[in-house]
C-alpha cells in the first residue's frame, strides 16, 4: 500500500521527517496509512537501519511512523524482530539495477514472526528492493503473509 507518489510537497515533509528530525511529522504521515478495511496485521515491524545509519541519523523515520501507527490502530511494533545484518550503501546512491543485489542476504527475523500476518512500514517505496528482502526473510522466518505499508512511492519517469 503506498498512499501517495514521491512528490512536491510531499518530498519534502518525508525528507524533513527522515534528515532533519521533524519527528512530529510521523503522526501526519501515518494518518494517511490507516487502512480502510480488511483484516489488520498482527503486528507492525518498521523498516531497519544499520546501527551505524542509526547512530549518524539519531533516529529510524520507519520506527517513528510505525510507532504513530500503533497509536492510532491498537497494532503492536515489533521493532527488534527485523534487522540490518550489513551497513550497505544507500539504495538512493546506487543505479536500479543494483539496488536488489546490494541488499541480499542484509536482513534477518526473529522466530516470533512465524504464523503471524506482518506490515512492514516504510517511508518511500522507489524500486522496491528493501522491501522485497526483507519481506523475503520474514518468510523464512515463518510470517504466514506480510504486507509492505508505505507513505509514498517514486513513480517510472516517463519518457
Amino acid at each position: 500500500m503506498a498512499v501517495y507518489a514521491y512528490a512536491f510537497p510531499l518530498d519534502r515533509l518525508i525528507q524533513a521527517l527522515k534528515f532533519d528530525e521533524r519527528l512530529l511529522l510521523a503522526d501526519f504521515l501515518a494518518a494517511a496509512l490507516q487502512p480502510d478495511a480488511g483484516q489488520l496485521p498482527d503486528a507492525l515491524i518498521p523498516m531497519p537501519l544499520h546501527s551505524a545509519r542509526l547512530r549518524e541519523r539519531g533516529h529510524n523515520q520507519s520506527l517513528e511512523l510505525a510507532r504513530a501507527l500503533s497509536r492510532r490502530l491498537g497494532i503492536p511494533v515489533w521493532m527488534e524482530a527485523a534487522q540490518r545484518l550489513r551497513d550497505t550503501p544507500p539504495q538512493a546512491s546506487l543505479p536500479w539495477k543494483a539496488r536488489q543485489k546490494n541488499l541480499r542476504g542484509a536482513f534477518a527475523c526473529a522466530p516470533h514472526v512465524a504464523g503471524k500476518r506482518i506490515a512492514i512500514v516504510d517511508d518511500v517505496m522507489t524500486t522496491g528492493a528493501s522491501l522485497n528482502e526483507l519481506a523475503r526473510a520474514l518468510k523464512r522466518a515463518g510470517a504466514t503473509e506480510v504486507e509492505a505499508w508505505v507513505v509514498a512511492r517514486t513513480l517510472p519517469h516517463s519518457r
